[in-house]
């Protein structure tokens, strides 16, 4: 029995969550025991120079009789990259527009190989139109292997921004790695982006680490939370990237290394502190307790370590004030409840805190459970 076009299997999940990203990303895909089974004969190759994809490609293109479906059986014997490739795009551009779109449109839909569907979504890149976001959207739902792609397909298209902001919405992992670093690049020419980005944009995937501090540069952010009419999920997607920043050197910027991290930490304390509304909540229990952890352990590079730094008056006493506050914050009467009931409904992030930092910051709420 044939296995179903991935299209298919993306559409149905899609259905089932249609707000949410699907389950587990989409996989397993409906063709996975045939992959498994070529990956045993081949080993995959993270380093594809997608030459012969490209052959492939020019061969199918060169031959005006061939159809789709034989393009797509032969893709299952050669290596695809699935993130962009200029061989690959250049194969696509060197066919004829009519039907090189028309071959990346029935791969995309009717492929039921990953491999082609990836080609398919390479050939759409350089040849879609408008008409062609609703299936590369489709298909870009299963995030990890089609999320790049597809939203580098996207990219550029007549209302590509507003598609791939419903496709961030609706990915996780490397496809959101891909899809917020795409809209970092509007924020200055689409009016929803940087709303967005302000709100939505960390999931709390490890991945996260790529882009937070991107996203706290593009968006200004330091400046959006010390806005008086700011709302609750810009300060808790404020606290996500301060929790973020903690861990990624490496991938991102840290905060000892982010020049504005004490204006943002000053911000967001303000908003814990004198908002009713922004009372705690096991999130922002998680973030408050997990910032001021690092704060302890860690001081602001200096000014010939990161340029910017040393422009900051009082930074390190103002550093050292903003983790007295967060410790002050979190040992107020209601957040001790709040991260109380947390721990007993087995938050795992508070779980984590009482097991790896309320002890070094002497934290009430754990010490009396």
């Amino acid at each position: 029995m044939n296995p179903s076009p991935l299209y298919e299997h993306a559409l149905r999940l899609h259905r089932l969550t249609p707000h949410e990203p699907l389950p587990r990303s989409g996989e397993p895909y409906p063709d996975a025991a045939a992959r498994r089974r070529r990956r045993q004969r081949h080993p995959p190759d993270g380093t594809l120079d997608g030459l012969e994809a490209a052959r492939v490609l020019d061969e199918y293109f060169g031959d005006p009789s061939a159809a789709p479906f034989k393009l797509a059986r032969r893709h299952r014997s050669v290596p695809v990259p699935y993130r962009h490739n200029e061989r690959v795009a250049e194969a696509a551009r060197r066919a004829p527009g009519a039907r090189s779109r028309e071959t990346g449109r029935w791969l995309v839909r009717h492929g039921t190989d990953a491999a082609a569907v990836a080609a398919g979504l390479a050939v759409l890149a350089e040849v879609a139109t408008s008409d062609d976001i609703p299936r590369i959207q489709t298909v870009g739902l299963l995030s990890n292997g089609f999320g790049p792609l597809a939203v580098h397909a996207l990219d550029g298209l007549p209302g590509g921004v507003d598609a791939l902001i419903w496709l961030a919405d609706r990915v996780t992992a490397w496809g959101r790695v891909h899809a917020v670093d795409a809209l970092c690049r509007h924020v200055d020419d689409h009016p929803d982006v940087r709303p967005w980005l302000l709100r939505r944009a960390l999931d709390g995937d490890f991945l996260n680490s790529y882009f937070a501090d991107t996203v706290a540069r593009v968006t200004v952010l330091h400046e959006a939370v010390a806005e008086s009419a700011v709302d609750a999920e810009v300060v808790d997607q404020t606290g996500r990237i301060l929790h973020v920043m903690t861990y990624c050197e490496g991938m991102g910027t840290s905060l000892r290394r982010y020049p504005h991290a004490v204006a943002l930490m000053e911000a967001h304390l303000r908003h814990l502190r004198h908002l009713r509304r922004l009372g705690p909540a096991t999130e922002r229990c998680f973030a408050v307790a997990s910032v001021a952890h690092y704060l302890t352990l860690e001081a602001p590079l200096s000014t010939d370590d990161v340029p910017g730094i040393g422009e900051v008056p009082g930074i390190k006493e103002r550093w050292d004030e903003a983790r007295a506050s967060y410790l002050d914050l979190i040992d107020r009467t209601e957040w001790c409840e709040m991260a109380r009931r947390g721990i007993v409904d087995g938050d795992q992030r508070l779980t984590w805190v009482a097991a790896k930092v309320a002890g070094i910051l002497r934290l009430r709420a754990f010490a009396e459970t």
